[in-house]
């Protein structure tokens, strides 16, 4: 059998299985047990699915890669070993013009690929709306959040906050005090505007599987849709001092109604206007829940 027809018969079979195994993977195992899916394959905002895809695309790019050096090592390994009866080093200077063009045209073509797709999903993910249903301030702070809900037009004339304190644990770990929430509405874009008030923090929903930087002076944004009602853990990703595990938040994706009254509740309680006019930052003794000098500072 000639060799052309001996790999025919031999890619075939490794075809078939390969094409019944992804057909048997769950919408989890497609996106590489990464978090932001339910089981239907549902994603948590309009971009999650690309970032899943870049990765999953990769590892198996790289997977590949790798099958193949693993293959060429141990033939290599077989195929050259020292025979009995031989002495002496074998040639240490051997040229192979097609292989050395081989080596350097693959790795080429890789990199020039991861480079592309990664830079045509970056452009993608950093592109922000120009007009947004929705306008959000997250300020970082050593070690909680503040969220500011500006009005339609994104201004702080009509907008209205929450501040945050940091997560409080017991004896067991287990966090006592409640978390600084973020309420955003489903099917709504959404363009959040970064500010930190101290130190290097980074702003990281979790299933979102994207998180931006907050430097001093410099506004970071990020435009996303949500795409799936629910609670999503957050928190800082940017070792930011002692207390840096405890800078959590959480994430609450709601109907466009539950957002309008959750909005209403905060200018019932007068948490209205620029957040920056009513913050004083806490004098809490570290890791504690200690008196603030004014209502919610932090």
């Amino acid at each position: 059998m000639r060799p052309q027809r001996r790999l025919r018969w031999a890619v075939i079979p490794l075809g078939i299985v390969t094409a019944v195994t992804l057909a048997a993977c769950t919408p989890t195992e497609l996106n590489g047990y990464l978090p932001g899916f339910l089981d239907d394959g549902s994603q948590a905002t309009n971009h999650t699915s690309m970032v899943s895809g870049l990765w999953v695309n990769s590892w198996i790019v790289l997977l590949g890669v790798g099958v193949v050096t693993w293959g060429l090592l141990g033939w290599a390994a077989v195929a050259y070993r020292r025979r009995k009866g031989q002495t002496g080093l074998p040639v240490q200077l051997r040229y192979n013009m097609p292989i050395e063009i081989f080596y350097t045209i693959v790795p080429f073509i890789l990199i020039l690929g991861f480079f592309s797709f990664t830079a045509r999903d970056q452009t993608i993910l950093e592109t922000q709306y120009e007009d947004p249903d929705v306008c959000i301030t997250a300020i970082g702070k050593q070690w909680a959040w503040d969220f500011q809900y500006n009005g339609d037009d994104c201004e702080t004339d009509d907008a209205v906050w929450t501040m945050g304190v940091q997560a409080q644990t017991d004896e067991k770990g287990d966090i006592v005090n409640e978390l600084p929430e973020l309420v955003l509405p489903v099917d709504k874009t959404v363009k959040i505007k970064l500010q930190s008030r101290d130190v290097a923090h980074s702003f990281w929903i979790i299933d979102f599987l994207y998180k931006k930087d907050l430097y001093i002076g410099r506004d970071n944004y990020w435009s996303f849709t949500p795409t799936r009602e629910g609670e999503y853990p957050g928190k800082c990703a940017e070792l930011c001092g002692e207390y840096h595990s405890m800078m959590l938040f959480n994430v609450k994706v709601v109907s466009e109604s539950e957002y309008e009254d959750y909005l209403a509740s905060l200018r019932e309680a007068g948490q209205t206007g620029d957040i920056n006019e009513a913050y004083v930052r806490l004098q809490n003794l570290p890791g504690t829940g200690g008196s603030t000098e004014s209502e919610g500072g932090h």
